[in-house]
């Protein structure tokens, strides 16, 4: 039940990350790497727009239980014995 909780919330707030990056665009700036990097005049909001589908996919899959398993498939095998 916590983890539907917690991925209900995560889907929400990328939920709202993608809907409102020009809020978010003007509550928290422009952020220098993602407009050099990611585009000019444009960068900030596509870097807020893939956070929030990144916040959506980790939230599904936390609700359905299938982040605990990929993150000890793939980082299980670096520490041996953790199963």
């Amino acid at each position: 039940m916590q983890t539907i909780i917690i991925g209900l919330l995560m889907v929400g707030f990328g939920f709202l990350l993608v809907i409102k990056t020009e809020w978010f665009l003007q509550f928290c700036g422009s952020i220098a790497w993602a407009e050099k990097w990611l585009g000019s005049e444009g960068g900030t909001r596509l870097f807020f727009k893939l956070l929030g589908f990144l916040f959506c996919f980790l939230g599904f899959l936390t609700m359905t239980g299938l982040l605990k398993l990929m993150v000890l498939k793939i980082i299980g095998p670096l520490f041996g014995g953790f199963r």
